[in-house]
């Protein structure tokens, strides 16, 4: 298989810190990207969360279950206004 190089930029500490995680997994740099690209490519998905919250109550997976299904009970309701707020989706977790 043909090989191809490509450059990365990133921070200098940062760099450093992910080498020598790499090296405790006795990998070098290319070899975890590697493993990250092809899982990319088989599972087409990122293999990890990205969001844009780091908000536990939006990111749990319970609460994110019922705030999606709250948005779709409502879109199910002719256009109908989101009235519940932040605190009545926070009370229901708290129970």
């Amino acid at each position: 298989m043909a090989q191809t190089t490509f450059s990365i930029r990133m921070d200098e500490n940062l760099k450093r810190q992910f080498d020598a995680l790499c090296a405790d997994f006795g990998m070098n740099m290319t070899t975890a990207f590697t493993i990250f690209a092809k899982a990319v490519v088989r599972e087409r998905e990122i293999p990890f969360k990205i969001a844009a919250s780091e908000d536990p109550f939006f990111t749990h997976p319970v609460n994110r279950a019922r705030l999606l299904s709250t948005i779709e009970e409502y879109r199910g309701n002719n256009g109908e206004t989101i009235t519940r707020t932040m605190a009545e989706l926070e009370a229901m977790e708290n129970g």
